[in-house]
């Protein structure tokens, strides 16, 4: 994503964007659209089937459905709300808070029409990959509630969250918002390639608000059953390894050695996060399990991605090494001693660790590791405390509505009976 805000920075600013996309379509670049679209199918692929599977195979069999359903159900939701607003409102050049409605259902978009800051892709493209981060987003916020969650309110609040949270998240640090480059830090605005703030703070910290406010599984956490389906969470947990190769390298918006450098990074700190994770298990359990390995995967990628497009293979080392075992113990924290139900650690996995990578990347970007000597310490973590209090806060009055309305929380008798038959009808197995 440096790319877009680059230009967006010499652009003008904040309250100097085009409203309206450019038409220059002979500036389109055949091998970089080639790739880009490439990485858009992998980046769906990571949500359909990769976190479905993932998320699936951690919970009781009697809720491996219900995990699906939800998955599968925002990213057909979480489309269709990008098509209509949520597109206009990321990247719209209303001012530097909130990209406005010009775009609405896409109407200025053709086949011709490029978004001026990225001209080597036909904006068909570009919005298309931008639309598979809109749909992983909210749906990592599932692993949080599993197994007590009703159905209707998590796509209700999937859809506003978007609309409120993520879009203008979005925009403020890839659509030439107040917190990019020409904003409010000048010409040294965030630096957050591929989503460390923008996908996995916000979504790691709005589940943290959804399971506070929506309250712990009957039993927790010492009646609490093993993963149902541990080879399922590993095969999850691959195609999400495999996907965010587009996650990453996609985000350099070019078929080149930007590009090739992502992909790299990407791959070492998921290996290192897996690592770490193994070595941590066989030390505190004795026993290394799968589960923790393919965690330690995602612990990894959360953490190096916002980092990937700055750094070099040593950053990449450390940076991985270092989610995995933040990560790792931000889990025992949350889980174990805070006694906090976020089921499949959403917060303490995705949260921790891109807000980690948020944080080390003005380091592990110095010249002598190899990196681009981008980010500056202070600008990352003043952009992270804006979007954590705005993530808490907008998620915080989202769900108090819905509360109110249609309640959050499924029955005793549908938590004990479980949710694939209580909500959806249907059986996983037999």
């Amino acid at each position: 994503m440096s790319k877009i805000m680059k230009t967006m920075g010499l652009l003008g600013g904040v309250s100097l964007l085009a409203a309206q996309p450019a038409f220059a379509a002979d500036t389109v670049v055949g091998a970089d659209t080639a790739w880009i679209l490439t990485a858009t199918a992998l980046v769906l692929l990571m949500t359909l089937p990769g976190l479905a599977l993932f998320y699936g195979g951690l919970v009781k069999s009697k809720n491996y459905l219900a995990v699906l359903m939800k998955v599968y159900g925002i990213a057909a939701l979480a489309s269709i709300v990008w098509v209509v607003a949520g597109y206009s409102i990321a990247f719209g050049g209303a001012n530097g808070y909130w990209g406005g409605l010009d775009n609405l259902f896409l109407k200025n978009v053709t086949s011709d029409t490029v978004y001026s800051a990225v001209d080597n892709l036909p904006e068909t493209v570009f919005l298309s990959f931008q639309m598979t981060f809109a749909v992983i987003t909210p749906a990592l916020i599932v692993g949080a509630f599993v197994e007590r969650a009703k159905f209707l309110p998590v796509m209700i609040f999937s859809a506003l969250w978007i609309l409120i949270v993520y879009a203008p998240v979005t925009h403020w640090i890839w659509g030439g918002g107040f917190l990019s480059d020409g904003g409010m830090f000048g010409e040294n605005g965030v630096k957050d390639f591929a989503g460390g703030l923008v996908v996995h703070a916000t979504a790691g910290v709005s589940a943290l608000v959804y399971v506070l406010l929506l309250g712990k599984r009957k039993g927790f956490p010492n009646e609490m059953t093993p993963p149902h389906r541990p080879g399922i969470v590993m095969i999850g947990a691959a195609l999400l390894w495999v996907g965010w190769f587009g996650f990453n390298g996609g985000s350099q918006f070019a078929a080149d050695g930007g590009a090739g450098m992502a992909l790299l990074v990407t791959h070492i700190a998921a290996a290192m996060g897996t690592l770490s994770w193994i070595v941590l298990e066989a030390i505190f359990n004795k026993k290394p399990s799968l589960v923790g390995a393919a965690t330690g995967t995602i612990a990894g990628l959360a953490t190096v991605t916002p980092a990937s497009g700055f750094i070099g293979p040593a950053g990449g080392l450390l940076i991985g090494l270092a989610g995995g075992i933040v990560c790792y113990f931000a889990v025992s924290l949350i889980r174990v001693r805070l006694k906090i139900d976020d089921s499949l650690d959403v917060f303490a996995v995705h949260g921790v660790g891109g807000i980690l990578g948020i944080l080390l990347l003005p380091l592990m970007a110095s010249a002598t590791l190899g990196g681009s000597g981008d980010g500056v310490f202070m600008t990352q973590l003043t952009a992270t405390a804006i979007v954590v209090a705005w993530s808490a806060l907008a998620s915080f009055v989202i769900l108090m509505l819905l509360k109110v309305v249609t309640g959050l929380r499924v029955s005793d008798e549908a938590e004990f009976e479980g949710l694939d038959r209580a909500l959806h009808g249907e059986n996983a197995y037999g």
